[in-house]
This record gives structure tokens, C-alpha cells and sequence, in this order.
């Protein structure tokens, strides 16, 4: 575009970003402290420089701003800002280093990592003088987009959080190996939106995917140095940009295309669509890191720099930098960028990694913070799905319990609890106990609901869960860290080998405890969620912090045991049989005594002898219990007004090493147990159980029973459990 022929007009400092109207690009800028803001034009991503660099004209309200009617979507552009480079007092402009647009909807160039990318000359251990050589041959540039979508008739799912299921995955890690996705749609957003993953997500049962970060991610340098990439991509670059590399075209704006393809296909398929996101911190780094972005538009305002000494950053996430959301224009940039996904892209809900680093206002966390003010009182984000990761790595980070209504939380609790009680800890039937019934310790003082506790037992980050129950130990060599990343576990699960083996009694033992981690997991009230292959037997080799690696390690393997292939069927009758027992999904806590009016009590503890627990049993070291269910206490109104009612269910654990004859409850004549599942033999015939009768429940399992009315079905032929 020769600079001859190129208009500038004032344009306007709303909405910030590069917004195209049809004829030309307003492109708008934050910017406290800078005296000067250049446009940069780019020809083409492999521009080495700028062809047209433009001096915005305007500044109102601290935005620089300028109109080009020439410009269209495609147009590739970054920005020169000029000011102050002093890092002692918190400033690091430099007009040398080209940075992208915070407001950039897509990424028309990834990063080309080079030493001028640094705002300081790298070599010398000192930040304190600029490096004057130009970084646009290697800096990452935005693209003008065209928002322009045919959504259809696009649902609005908005599926009750009591009624949810959620699926965590890895858009490319899900069909990377996946035999019946095309071969070139595989790892992509449109692998994700093909027919063969769809089928196994709706087949499976989930109603949610948990998409680990999409938003435009940088691999830091010291992970490319050693030949690796930031797999799991909590490293953002830009907030609003869907990152192209899960895309089959290598073009910015079809990247676009596709994530909305996607979106739209998982809703059609009943799906809902939440995003992980990572508010918390960016790609920069500390103050030795690259200068790409925010560092070089206004350090100061964008990020959280020690009080004392503004050179360095508060660190609350272990990545060097903490995003500074006491600024309103940091808290901006962070709604307007949520509000983006869920109007434009469609999604329905988010999950905020280190949660507890937006809620610090000052240096400690409050759960008043102006982050949750503004969303609660935001039209749009308060009505979709609130996920907090309630812990960061600062002072009092770890806040599970603590956040305020119409958040959900990761329950950390739940899952250590979990893992305790499966292990083997002594005096853990107690802390099981509430978690099962909902964690009412964390959620209800707050005035929260049981589906404020989101139950999971594996997660990205960690062991999978077949390795949970495989290894006591970390094996995380090939991130080249020697071994030293990672939570450092010794777990103690007695289940035999360390890692592979061919030992048929280690094998069955370790199926059996993933059997019950998932059967526990997913008949507890509260809202669970499966880590992504987990139900196929996905292993990570003993590598308990994955995150750099994108490869056999991560992705998920299709190509099953007949074992795996078996915890499949398996998995899939658990979410079947959640779902068809209310009692599972309580929209209110249990309270362990009688129901005003019912007469009769909603949830009962019971011991192995068939009694109520006592206050002197629950610190019994055997490791064993049983929860009733009562399905008529436990009716509840609907949505739409209908009164619902469930089946009763007694649950039994045992934990401990030895077989327990567990009595059962009384019954009329007329009523029988029928088991719908035992994880210690799931495909064996079912009988029925009269009232006080002995349950053989074996070591290591999990056995639930439904109360049903005979109905002249004294003599019927009883199959496989849960089938007549």
C-alpha cells in the first residue's frame, strides 16, 4: 500500500482494537503513559518491515486512535510505542520493539524467536538500557478480521449445572490419533467438530467439553531452545485471537471460521462449549523476558510490579508476571475479552486458571474483589458457566471454599480426599463423607449449592488416571528439567509394580481402582468432571507435568486394550446410571435428618453392620461405608415446574484390604435391592437382596444398590447387573 495514497482520519477511541466497518479499520489503543503511538503496516507475514508506519493522531481518554478507510480485513499490523525506558521506575517503553495489539482477533504472524525481541540487550545481566535493534522482522503481528459468521439456529444449551457433565480436553491432543477422524482434520478444532469424535463425546454421555487454552499462545524460549513446545498452552499471547495452530488452514481469519464450525457442531451435538482461560498472567515473563505486548505498550499500568522495586513483578503464578486487575483498563481487557467469546464465538462458560490471582486486591485475596463485582453485575457473563481454579502460588493462594455465588470451584478438597480414601489413609470415611454429599463445609455458608463443587479426581495437570494408580512416583524426564518439575508424590497405592507390567493380579488390582475412582467420582453429588481420556486408559508414561509435550506422551491413544475397552462400557454405564438417579444430582445439600413434611430422612451413614455411623465409628481405620440415599426425601421442583422424584440408593465403599458382609437396610416384603453395578466384578449376573441381607462387598470396591418393588418379579430371571 504506497504511503502516498494512504488517508488517516481521527476515527474513535471505542472500541478499542482493530474494528473494520465495512469500508475502512478504527484502530484504537490503550496507552497511560506513552508520548507517542506508531500504526505499522505489514505486505505480507513474511515482511522482514513495516510498509507504512502511521503516527495515530488522536488520544482521548488515554486511548490513541486513528481511522484508515483504505485498510480491510487481512491487513497485518503491529505497533511502535514511544515513552520512557526505565525499569526502575516500572516503565519499559521501546519504539524498537514492534508489539501486538492486546485487542489483535487474530494473529497474522506467530513469534520468530530472536535475541532483538528483548527490550534489553540479552547477555548483558542488566535491564537497565535498551537494545536498539528492531524486532519487527521477528515480533508477532495482529490481522483485521471480518466477524462476518452464518451461526444458524445455533442453541443456547445453557444445560443446569446439576444436570452437567464435563469432559476436559485438548483440541488437538483428542484426535491427534484418532483412526476414523481424516487424517487432515486431526488435532484441529475441525477434528473436534467431526463425526467420530462427536459420536464418542454424545456416546460417552458428557454435556460439556472443557477446552484446555485456545486463546493465541507463545512457546517460551527456553522450551523451543530444547526443542519443545508449550503443549498445553497457559502461556497466552492474546485474549481475543483463537490460536491458528489447532486450525487446518494456515489463514488468521479461517482460524476464526473454524473455532465458530467447531462451536457450532458441538452445540448441535448437545454440547456445551467451556473455555479455559488464563487471565492471570501473559507470555512475557518476568522482567528478563521478551517484550511482545503489554510490556511495551504500558508496563506499568498492565502489570502488578512490587511496590518497592517497580523493575521486578509480583509473581502470584510462577511464570514471572502477574496481569495488574486493580487497573480499570486491565479489568477492560479482561470483560471485554470474555464478553468476545461469548458473543461472537458462542461459548457458555469459562474455567479461570489461577483464579485466586484475580481476586488479589492489594497483596492478600478478597473474593470482593472489583473482578467479581463487575461480573456479577456484567448482563452477558454473569448468565454462563463460572469456573475458578481457587488457588494460585502467592501468600494465602489456596482459597477453595472461598469464592462467591455463581462461581463454581475445582475442588481441590474433594479430590485429595478421594485419592486418601482409595489409598489406604487411615481416618479418611469422615472427609469422604462430605465430599460425597456435596461439600456443604465449603459451599453452603456462602449460599452456594452442591454444583458449586466441581469433583474431579484427574485433571490436565498431573497424573492421568490410569498412571494415578501405575506409578508412586513422577517420571517427567523427558521435559529435560532432570526430573525436578512437577508435584513431587509418593503415593503409596500399593498396586505392585512401578509402571508397565505384564503381572495379571497388579492389572486387575490397578482396573479395579480406577474403577472406583471413577464410580466414586461419579456418585457424588456435585458436578464431575473426567480428564480427557482417562475412560480409554490414556497414559502419560509416569509423567506427572505434561506440559511440554506435544506428542505420543499427551495425546490420546484410540487404539485400546481389551481392559481399556472394558473401563469404556464401564464409564459409560456410570454417567448412564447418574443420570437416571436424581439422587445423584442434588440441587440442594443433603441434610442428614428428617425432611419437614416427608418424614422420613434424605441421606443416612451406615456402618457394616447396618447401623447408623456414630460419633465413635467415623474414626474407624477399616475403611468402609454406605450412604442411603432416600429418593422420596429427596424430591425436588424442576425447572419447568415438575416435582421429581428418584429411586432410592444405598452406595457402599470399601476401601480396605479384606472382604466386608455389609448388612443392607430393612425393606417391606413386597421391595428388593437390585445392584446396578459392583466395580469388583462389573459383568456379573445381578440377583436381588432382601432387607437385612449380607452384601459380600470385596476389598477395593464400590457397590450400588436401587430399591425396587417387586411387582410379581419374584421369579423373574435376573442378568447382568441392572438388567432383567
Amino acid at each position: 500500500m504506497p504511503k502516498s495514497s494512504l488517508r488517516v482520519w481521527p476515527g474513535s477511541p471505542h472500541p478499542l482494537g482493530a474494528t473494520w466497518d465495512g469500508v475502512g479499520v478504527n484502530f484504537a489503543i490503550f496507552s497511560e503513559h506513552a508520548t507517542r503511538v506508531e500504526l505499522c503496516l505489514f505486505e505480507s507475514a513474511d515482511a522482514d518491515f513495516e510498509s507504512v508506519t502511521i503516527p495515530l493522531p488522536e488520544q482521548t481518554d488515554m486511548v490513541w486512535h486513528g481511522y484508515l478507510p483504505d485498510v480491510h480485513p487481512g491487513q497485518l499490523y503491529g505497533y511502535r510505542v514511544h515513552g520512557p525506558y526505565a525499569p526502575h521506575h516500572g516503565q519499559r517503553f521501546n519504539p524498537r520493539k514492534l508489539v501486538i495489539d492486546p485487542y489483535a482477533k487474530a494473529v497474522g504472524r506467530a513469534t520468530r524467536w530472536h535475541d532483538a525481541l528483548f527490550g534489553f540487550r540479552v547477555g548483558a545481566h542488566d535491564d537497565s538500557s535498551p537494545d536498539d535493534r528492531d524486532s519487527a522482522p521477528y515480533a508477532p503481528l495482529g490481522a483485521v478480521v471480518d466477524d462476518a459468521f452464518t451461526w444458524g439456529n445455533d442453541p443456547r444449551l445453557k444445560t443446569p449445572w446439576h444436570e452437567t457433565v464435563i469432559y476436559e480436553l485438548h483440541v488437538k491432543g483428542f484426535t491427534q490419533l484418532h483412526p476414523h477422524v481424516p487424517e487432515s482434520l486431526r488435532g484441529t478444532y475441525l477434528g473436534l467438530a467431526s463425526e467420530p469424535a462427536l459420536r464418542h463425546l454424545t456416546g460417552l454421555g458428557v454435556t460439556a467439553v472443557e477446552l484446555m487454552p485456545i486463546h493465541y499462545h507463545n512457546d517460551e524460549w527456553h522450551l523451543v531452545q530444547r526443542g519443545l513446545k508449550n503443549y498445553w498452552g497457559y502461556n497466552t499471547l492474546s485474549y481475543f485471537a483463537p490460536d491458528v495452530r489447532f486450525a487446518v488452514s494456515p489463514s488468521p481469519l479461517e482460524a476464526i471460521r473454524e473455532f465458530k464450525v467447531m462451536v457450532r457442531a458441538l452445540h448441535a451435538a448437545g454440547l456445551e462449549v467451556i473455555l479455559d482461560v488464563v487471565y492471570n498472567h501473559t507470555a512475557e515473563g518476568n522482567h528478563l523476558g521478551p517484550t511482545l505486548s503489554l510490556r511495551g505498550i504500558d508496563n506499568a499500568s498492565y502489570y502488578r510490579l512490587h511496590p518497592d522495586n517497580p523493575r521486578y513483578y509480583q509473581d502470584f503464578t510462577g511464570t514471572g508476571n502477574t496481569l495488574n486487575v486493580r487497573s480499570p483498563r486491565v479489568l477492560q481487557l479482561i470483560m471485554d475479552s470474555l464478553r468476545y467469546w461469548v458473543q461472537e464465538m458462542h461459548v457458555d462458560g469459562f474455567r479461570f486458571d489461577l483464579a485466586s490471582a484475580l481476586a488479589r486486591e492489594l497483596h492478600a485475596v478478597d473474593r470482593l474483589g472489583a473482578f467479581f463485582d463487575i461480573i456479577h453485575q456484567d448482563p452477558v457473563l454473569s448468565q454462563v458457566k463460572l469456573i475458578a481454579e481457587p488457588w494460585d502460588l502467592g501468600e494465602g493462594g489456596y482459597q477453595v471454599g472461598n469464592f462467591p455465588p455463581k462461581w463454581t470451584e475445582w475442588n481441590g478438597r474433594y479430590r485429595d480426599s478421594v485419592r486418601g480414601f482409595w489409598r489406604g489413609d487411615r481416618g479418611s470415611v469422615s472427609e469422604l463423607a462430605t465430599r460425597l454429599a456435596g461439600s456443604s463445609d465449603l459451599y453452603e455458608q456462602s449460599g452456594r449449592r452442591p454444583y458449586a463443587s466441581i469433583n474431579f479426581v484427574t485433571a490436565h495437570d498431573g497424573f492421568t488416571l490410569l498412571d494415578l494408580v501405575s506409578y508412586n512416583h513422577k517420571h517427567n524426564d523427558a521435559n529435560g528439567e532432570d526430573n525436578r518439575d512437577g508435584e513431587n508424590h509418593n503415593l503409596s497405592w500399593n498396586c505392585g509394580a512401578e509402571g508397565p507390567t505384564t503381572d495379571r493380579r497388579i492389572l486387575d488390582l490397578r482396573d479395579r481402582q480406577r474403577r472406583n475412582l471413577m464410580a466414586t467420582l461419579l456418585f457424588s453429588v456435585g458436578v464431575p468432571m473426567i480428564s480427557g481420556g482417562d475412560e480409554l486408559g490414556r497414559t502419560q508414561q509416569g509423567n506427572n507435568n505434561a506440559y511440554c509435550q506435544d506428542n505420543e506422551i499427551s495425546w490420546t491413544r484410540w487404539e485400546v486394550t481389551p481392559s481399556d475397552r472394558d473401563f469404556l462400557q464401564l464409564v459409560k454405564r456410570l454417567i448412564r446410571i447418574r443420570k437416571e438417579n436424581p439422587v445423584l444430582r442434588r440441587r440442594k445439600f443433603l441434610q442428614g435428618r428428617r425432611i419437614r413434611g416427608a418424614g422420613v430422612i434424605d441421606i443416612t451413614w451406615l456402618e457394616p453392620s447396618g447401623r447408623e455411623m456414630a460419633d465413635d465409628t467415623w474414626a474407624s481405620p477399616d475403611g468402609c461405608l454406605g450412604m442411603r440415599l432416600n429418593g422420596d426425601a429427596i424430591a425436588e421442583i424442576d425447572e419447568r415446574g415438575e416435582r421429581v422424584v428418584g429411586d432410592t440408593l444405598v452406595v457402599l465403599f470399601n476401601g480396605g484390604i479384606e472382604a466386608v458382609a455389609f448388612a443392607l437396610p430393612s425393606l417391606a416384603s413386597n421391595e428388593r435391592w437390585e445392584t446396578l453395578i459392583d466395580t469388583a466384578d462389573p459383568w456379573q449376573p445381578a440377583r436381588p437382596l432382601r432387607g437385612a441381607e449380607r452384601y459380600a462387598l470385596q476389598s477395593r470396591s464400590v457397590a450400588v444398590l436401587k430399591l425396587a418393588s417387586l411387582n410379581g418379579r419374584e421369579h423373574a430371571e435376573w442378568g447382568p447387573m441392572g438388567v432383567y
